[in-house]
């Protein structure tokens, strides 16, 4: 009886264990490749100048300081010339209520053709350029800001050279993920089965050719 039990007791327990025979082991495991998010979308022109908030930022438009609101204007005035000295503002297209964070190299860039923070082009008003990425189009804030009243204008241009670069990328991202994919498909996939070759019996010396053919049939008898 003890002996009985004990049967029992394995076979409850090879009831509860998981099928590893069933698991296909051998198969190794794939690779995973992972799509980055691309920058920018394949056609950056068409979407500037067809999209509705693209269109109204192209235009020249009122722009403001938003950094510290809640602190009296003289402080803000400070605030600001010292955020762009370093190389950031918070600015807002009034119009629409874009809210913008630019960062701009505030003339610590020798190689910069063009200053990006000017403080000396145009007497109590800063000059900001900022190139940027905006949903999925590389585009160029380029406005000025009265240093008083804090307020100015603004407009977001298309960034032509930064977009050929930026699409040059993407090209190459695209192409480098459906080689990976290509790769990986005829790595991993299944192989055809391997046709099964029949031999072909060896006629007797004693059968005929056409007997290989057409076999007779025999009959078994069972009695």
């Amino acid at each position: 009886m003890h002996h009985h039990h004990q049967n029992l007791g394995e076979a409850a327990l090879a009831g509860m264990m998981p099928p590893y025979e069933q698991a296909p082991m051998f198969e190794p495991p794939r690779p995973r490749f992972i799509f980055r998010m691309p920058r920018v979308v394949p056609n950056q022109k068409s979407k500037f100048e067809s999209d509705e908030l693209f269109r109204r930022l192209s235009r020249e438009s009122e722009v403001r300081y938003t950094g510290y609101r809640e602190r009296a204007i003289d402080e803000r005035r400070m605030r600001f010339v010292t955020d762009c000295r370093k190389g950031y503002a918070e600015l807002s297209f009034l119009a629409s209520g874009t809210n913008l964070q630019l960062y701009f190299n505030a003339n610590h860039n020798p190689y910069a053709t063009e200053q990006e923070c000017d403080f000396e082009k145009e007497r109590n008003k800063v000059h900001l350029r900022s190139s940027f990425i905006m949903n999925g189009v590389c585009v160029r804030f380029r406005g000025w800001v009265d240093l008083e009243r804090l307020d100015g204008v603004a407009c977001l241009e298309y960034d032509e050279g930064r977009a050929q670069v930026e699409d040059a990328q993407l090209n190459e991202q695209i192409e480098s993920h459906n080689r990976r994919m290509a790769e990986s498909k005829r790595m991993y996939a299944p192989t055809p089965p391997e046709e099964q070759m029949v031999p072909h019996p060896r006629p007797l010396p004693c059968m005929a050719p056409e007997t290989m053919s057409n076999p007779p049939i025999r009959w078994l008898s069972f009695e």
